[in-house]
């Protein structure tokens, strides 16, 4: 028997919802999904988000459990998930913005864990731009702002990468060269960005003229390289940027070809210096924001960064890793691009390896990083390493001449034709890969000890970034990369900061939640902790 009326106003109409008496006790964005008007209840109806909000405009509405009236926020706008009707006719406006019209879904290289609304950035846009400048590559995708659909995709290297592969190298030559600034704004917009656009359009079969918004992430030092800020003063203690929060510029003021004179670029914000809007993003897109945890975000790219989430405790470091996972300063080390070796099964006794090269192709360009990860597990598990990563004597008289000796120390041949001649695993690589990988560990863990949490609590370690995609999340667990964890607590949710700035473009809320993310989590430097120096030297080992 119903006994209530709730009159729904939407973007498409007027609709009339009743209710049985079973149902006054249901939170109302349980009831309107029940009716066909799932709202984004995208922190799981828990009130700690404000996708669910709508504005009631006659009647009342009643907090859960009791008979008071649920808080008005902005506007009068009230979280449907915290609310409940009366038995009296209510009428209710549901916002664009609320209403859920995409499920979760994995799209392109990113997966999305959340549900967002129609309700774009740039009111009267028709074609949105989502860029993710990363400091090894940068990657773009259109899309219609009036479907969610993404039109096209284009993705290469980051031109700055001549100036040099980490970030601290690009601040040091802004600290040196007085218009070093201004020459890597120009690399990134006009060597990079302005022609992945033209390509993305040429794709897509649109104009330049046709795109009105693009939403930038990136961290923090490439953000103010884009910017045309100088980015020196994160090159020292105390490591401040010139600014974290959101910006927005009309395209001509950045250099940027595209749109008319409504178009806009938006910057994300970002939590601190060395933990960047790229990471922001990513809280959002993985649903990380909306977790009570223990839960984990980590970005294995050129810098590592980490945050960790239990309950409405956020924090997060970022972790002196190098860009060793990407195979700079390796002896054979490549980047993954076509040719290279991505896989690696060895067997000691008689010594082979069984390698995976992206294409297909017969003779292998060098190593890249989920390569890597590969070697350092199986040549752990195998006999062919030690714990601190040198070669066994028995394995080396074993092996022959696949294992030689140069001034740095002993190296083992991988293949013996590859682009550039022989491919080598060296000690001296094996060290810096240790590295890496220690530092990541370290962070992982001392971020855990500061919460109280071991990585055995950990509900859900989102893997972010291009390497993570493709790691063996075995190989990883095993070398160490991840420890204490198993593989059903990892999920691999790629390019998360692509996907973040997507979901900007087409939910404005989400926006604001990346802002308040950023003002929310606390930044720790790790080397300031007491006990991560002596877990860095722990994890240094091969388990």
């Amino acid at each position: 028997m119903n006994v209530g009326l709730i009159q729904l106003v939407t973007p498409d109409g007027c609709h009339d919802v009743s209710m049985t008496a079973s149902e006054l006790a249901l939170p109302l964005s349980e009831l309107l999904a029940h009716r066909g008007f799932p709202l984004n209840t995208r922190c799981g109806g828990r009130g700690l988000c404000a996708g669910c909000e709508v504005e009631l405009r006659t009647g009342a509405l009643r907090c859960l459990g009791d008979d008071t009236p649920p808080p008005a926020g902005a506007s009068g706008r009230i979280k449907a998930c915290q609310a409940r009707a009366g038995a009296g006719p209510v009428t209710v406006e549901i916002p664009a913005r609320s209403l859920q019209n995409h499920e979760p879904a994995v799209v392109s290289e990113f997966r999305i864990n959340i549900p967002w609304a129609r309700d774009p950035l740039v009111p009267g846009a028709r074609v949105g731009a989502a860029v993710d400048i990363g400091t090894t590559t940068v990657a773009l995708l259109l899309c219609d702002l009036a479907t969610g659909k993404v039109l096209a995709e284009a993705s290469a290297f980051n031109a700055q990468i001549r100036f040099g592969e980490d970030v601290l190298t690009r601040i040091q030559l802004c600290s040196t060269d007085p218009g070093a600034v201004a020459r890597l704004q120009r690399v990134v917009v006009d060597e990079t960005i302005n022609p992945l656009l033209a390509e993305a359009c040429n794709r897509a079969g649109i104009g330049l003229a046709d795109v009105g918004a693009m939403t930038v992430a990136a961290n923090t030092t490439m953000l103010h390289l884009l910017a045309g800020v100088d980015p020196t003063p994160m090159g020292v203690h105390p490591f401040r940027a010139a600014f974290l929060e959101h910006r927005q510029y009309a395209p001509r003021e950045l250099g940027l070809r595209f749109g008319g004179d409504t178009a806009e670029v938006h910057l994300l914000p970002g939590p601190a210096a060395y933990i960047g809007a790229d990471l922001a993003a990513g809280m959002v897109a993985t649903g990380l924001l909306y977790d009570d945890g223990p839960a984990l975000l980590v970005d294995v790219g050129t810098n590592g960064e980490i945050i960790a989430k239990v309950g409405d405790q956020l924090i997060g470091c970022a972790t002196a890793a190098g860009p060793a996972f990407e195979g700079a300063g390796l002896t054979s080390g490549t980047r993954a691009v076509q040719g290279a070796i991505e896989r690696v099964q060895l067997q000691s006794e008689p010594f082979a390896a069984k390698l995976g090269i992206i294409g297909g192709v017969a003779v292998p360009l060098g190593i890249c990083g989920s390569a890597y990860v590969d070697f350092l597990w199986e040549a752990r598990r195998t006999g062919i390493l030690q714990t601190t990563g040198r070669f066994t004597d028995a394995f080396c008289v074993r092996a022959g001449d696949h294992v030689q000796r140069d001034i740095h120390g002993r190296k083992l041949r991988l293949h013996p034709r590859g682009a550039s001649g022989p491919i080598w695993v060296s000690e001296v690589d094996i060290a810096r890969l240790l590295q890496a990988k220690a530092a990541i560990a370290a962070g992982m863990v001392t971020l855990l000890s500061l919460l109280s949490v071991v990585p055995g609590d950990v509900k859900t370690l989102y893997l972010a970034g291009g390497f993570g995609l493709h790691l063996s999340l075995e190989h990883a667990i095993g070398c160490g990369l991840l420890p204490g964890l198993a593989v059903n607590q990892i999920q691999m949710v790629g390019n998360t900061s692509l996907g973040g700035a997507f979901l900007a473009l087409q939910d404005r809320s989400l926006l604001d939640e990346m802002i308040a993310a950023s003002k929310t989590m606390k930044a720790i430097e790790l080397n300031l902790q007491p006990g991560f120096e002596n877990a860095y030297i722990d994890h240094l080992a091969l388990p």
